[in-house]
């Protein structure tokens, strides 16, 4: 069985043992965040009340660590640990905020919770164009970044994308790290699992519930120096993730949508309201002192060459009409833009019309 520390299997028996509900684990969460002294934490696990049969107080100290190890041992067999606010390895980050989790549950690679990490999130309505931009932006940041997400469509799928590859990717779960949500991610989660890593403040079987995922949003930004918000309504859930950033005083930048676009009001609003307008990794590279590393130049035929400069010069436009301003069959400009698609210069906005991408 792993090796845990007596404090480290009580506080692991508060998290998974204990039968608490959200709001008694908020509560806790409050309490232990501020740091208390292991015979502080003996008093408050002796405290809780067991939801179990009788609903009793476990006032016997070593039935608490058996129950602790119990837990331990099917994480073991799951090949899942456990940090907890009394490892030396809990991200100082997430340990500072009002109510950091007093554990951790994860799968993956352990090393990723000491590098630098920085947050992308967006709604799961994202326009083609943003989706593209924040997967390119993921791919860059997480040379230098452990990206940070959750794993729903949209924003968290563009930075899944975008970052996976690297290896440097942490997903946020908002139900036990067994419980496949949405359960068309089962296998999506398993490879996040391998290649960097899965975390959630709930233990194994715990199911997704409404509350979890504001719960989860607020791990999201303690984790994170920065979070970017790529798409997001004027209600969307994405905004709590980035209110939640402010709050902790983390950099929260945006990307700027068409004004009127629904899906980019939120973004819009952000920017207003003081958030960093972002259009690509360097916006926020430079934020942090990072230079930029130069991608090799991207070989283009004379003709991309052509239908690029013309994308560019619109920013947005219908196949139609850049193959007006190219000065070719329209046949001929959707071929093109297909491939300045593949290359990564450009993105399909729904139907035939092409946004410019930045590289």
């Amino acid at each position: 069985m792993s090796a845990y520390t007596e404090e480290e299997r009580l506080f692991i028996w508060l998290a998974a043992c204990a039968g608490l509900d959200d709001r008694a684990r908020s509560s806790l969460s409050r309490t232990c965040g501020r740091g208390i002294p292991p015979e502080a934490l003996e008093k408050i696990c002796a405290a809780v009340v067991q939801t179990g049969e009788g609903g009793v107080y476990k006032s016997d100290r070593a039935s608490r660590l058996r129950e602790a190890d119990a837990a331990i041992a099917h994480m073991d067999k799951l090949r899942c640990f456990a940090v907890t606010l009394a490892s030396a390895d809990y991200p100082a980050a997430l340990r500072a905020i009002p109510d950091p989790p007093v554990a951790l549950f994860c799968a993956g690679r352990r090393k990723l919770l000491a590098a630098r990490k920085f947050c992308i999130v967006g709604s799961r309505k994202l326009p083609p164009w943003a989706r593209e931009t924040g997967k390119t932006i993921a791919a860059e940041l997480s040379a230098r970044f452990a990206l940070v997400t959750g794993i729903a469509e949209g924003g968290d799928r563009a930075a899944i994308d975008g970052a996976l590859p690297s290896g440097n990717l942490i997903s946020v779960l908002p139900g036990g790290l067994d419980v496949d949500y949405p359960a068309a991610h089962a296998a999506l989660k398993r490879e996040i699992a391998k290649k960097g890593l899965i975390v959630s403040e709930y233990p194994l079987r715990t199911r997704v519930q409404k509350y979890s995922f504001h719960a989860r949003n607020r791990i999201l930004a303690g984790l994170s120096e920065g979070v970017l918000v790529l798409a997001a309504g004027e209600r969307s859930g994405t905004l709590i993730t980035a209110n939640r950033a402010l709050s902790y005083g983390r950099d929260v930048f945006a990307l700027p949508h068409n004004a009127g676009a629904a899906q980019g009001a939120g973004c819009n609003e952000l920017i207003k309201q003081g958030a960093y307008l972002c259009t690509d990794a360097g916006d926020i590279l430079a934020m942090y002192g990072m230079e930029r590393r130069r991608a090799e130049d991207v070989s283009l035929t004379p003709a991309e060459q052509t239908m690029l400069a013309c994308l560019r010069d619109a920013g947005e436009g219908h196949a139609a009409a850049l193959a007006a301003a190219a000065g070719v069959p329209v046949w001929e400009a959707q071929a093109t833009l297909a491939s300045l698609e593949i290359k990564g210069l450009a993105a399909r906005a729904g139907g035939n019309q092409y946004t410019a991408l930045k590289h």
